[in-house]
């Protein structure tokens, strides 16, 4: 990842933002040190349902975590007031 001092991009944000545009990604230093990244914007795409189909069923099911949320959801419930009825 190419590193562009912050003057570099201040004198030549046109070229940087064009390449940034075309994919290329940069660490942007202040004072020799890494304060930034800047990149290409994200589409706002949603990945394919195929690609999370296939991601969910090769993830293994963690059931001991289900139940500490299903626990910590009844807690939470039973510990929950209605503002309006006060």
């Amino acid at each position: 990842m190419p590193i562009i001092p912050q003057r570099e991009l201040r004198n030549n944000v046109s070229d940087v933002l064009r390449r940034a545009e075309g994919g290329e990604r940069f660490t942007i230093t202040v004072n020799g040190r890494p304060v930034a990244e800047l990149g290409p914007a994200r589409s706002g795409r949603l990945a394919a349902p195929e690609g999370l189909a296939r991601i969910l069923s090769d993830a293994p099911v963690d059931t001991a975590w289900a139940q500490e949320l299903d626990r910590v959801r009844r807690e939470d419930h039973a510990a929950a007031s209605d503002p309006w009825t006060a």
